[in-house]
């Protein structure tokens, strides 16, 4: 094993005394091109160019003398530490961090950054980034190569965002671009880079702040889930599918969370949607009436969550939408189950008001690969002044989870 392992952090500003001295005594250097070019790297030292984190990992471990690994940025911020540290390599690391590129980035830009969610897109998690950035007012991507700003405009279709595109910073050929996402797929964008992407909702904000990240802003007074229709702009009556008690349940068995996209069908006053934006998940809601949309939007904006509100009739609406994780169906009955099962997301809940409905809507699912539970729920509200039923619901909840994803 290496007798001594230092990872340091570069940001483009000269080396730090603590990072010359380790890099003067290295035996062995590990980085990128730019970093192996740099002159303070000894001529006599063994030198490694980082491409895969775990095989230099496996080569510093197996060397014996002062190892040194370069990592743009701050190295334990989504880089080389964590891979470093792996139980597997055995080693034992000393770090000296620089400036982050997502703190350079939001310095360049001149904003500020508590409030942003921060996101790595590779292309196996690019969808999933884009997820967040539907969702999320502020949100810093670290790209890859497959997964950079054109891959994160064109997933965005229809949907508006600024970007601001930091590329190369530290170094002299750095530069920053803020332009619209529709306009970002015509250009050729160098890496590496980070995206800032600015839009969906408005900003939260910071007085008072005492955690990073977003802080979910309510309207004075509301706290909890599952709350009456009136808490979002709705009347004290609801339908059948929009009880408090089956929302409850049914966001329960969906699970929405940072990174998934939620389709509600059959949004209604839009009460679902807005709870599911609340977890940080993105949303689609999908109406064909003309006021459910826009109650639906206005509850949105009064909990300042970002919710896409999309008119049109399901089947035929869901065609042009992009692919969801899970879905809630307010109703249209086995075509819409039928299309959205085609999709093919984690989970699907829907509701029936009787047997035969529940069973046609179970053997639609089940056909479509969906392992399925059925629940019958009944909620009586009760006037506590007298002690009497003020009102009665009974419901067939339907959850299904796709059946390679079932336990």
């Amino acid at each position: 094993m290496a007798d001594r392992v230092t990872v340091i952090g570069w940001d483009g500003s000269p080396l730090t005394r603590a990072a010359t001295a380790a890099l003067s005594a290295a035996t062995l250097v590990a980085g990128a091109g730019h970093h192996l070019a740099l002159a303070e790297v000894p001529e006599r030292a063994e030198r490694i160019r980082l491409g895969s984190v775990d095989l230099a990992a496996r080569r510093i471990a197996g060397h014996r003398g002062s190892a040194v690994v370069l990592a743009d940025g701050d190295p334990g911020f989504f880089g080389v530490v964590r891979t470093l540290r792996k139980p597997e390599h055995g080693l034992e690391v000393e770090v000296v961090p620089a400036v982050s590129s997502v703190a350079t980035a939001f310095a360049r830009a001149g904003m500020p950054w508590d409030d942003a969610q921060i996101v790595v897109a590779h292309p196996r998690t690019l969808r999933r980034a884009v997820n967040v950035i539907r969702a999320h007012h502020k949100v810093a991507v670290l790209t890859s190569p497959g997964a950079g700003p054109v891959e994160l405009a064109l997933l965005l279709d229809g949907v508006h965002r600024t970007f601001v595109i930091c590329e190369e910073l530290g170094t002299v050929r750095e530069r920053v671009t803020v332009l619209t996402s529709d306009k970002t797929a015509d250009h050729t964008w160098r890496d590496p880079n980070v995206v800032i992407v600015i839009g969906g909702g408005p900003e939260t904000a910071a007085t008072g702040a005492w955690i990073a990240g977003r802080r979910p802003v309510n309207p004075e007074g509301v706290r909890g889930w599952a709350l009456p229709a009136s808490a979002y702009g709705g009347t004290a009556e609801c339908g059948e599918g929009e009880s408090p008690g089956l929302r409850a349940a049914q966001l329960a068995r969906l699970g929405p969370r940072t990174g998934d996209l939620v389709w509600d069908i059959g949004c209604g006053g839009g009460a679902l949607a807005v709870e599911a934006a609340r977890f940080g998940a993105a949303v689609l809601a999908v109406d064909s009436d003309p006021d459910a949309c826009a109650r639906t939007a206005a509850a949105a904006r009064a909990f300042q969550v970002g919710v896409q509100v999309v008119r049109g009739t399901a089947p035929h609406v869901l065609d042009r939408l992009p692919e969801p994780d899970v879905v809630r169906i307010g109703g249209g009955g086995v075509r819409v189950v039928t299309a959205v099962a085609d999709r093919r997301p984690e989970r699907i809940v829907t509701h029936a008001s009787n047997r035969d409905e529940a069973e046609a809507l179970n053997a639609a699912l089940a056909s479509n690969g969906y392992t399925v539970e059925c629940a019958l729920l009944q909620s009586v509200e009760l006037d506590t002044s007298a002690w009497a039923e003020r009102e009665r619901s009974v419901v067939f909840l339907l959850s299904a989870v796709r059946s390679d994803l079932a336990p």
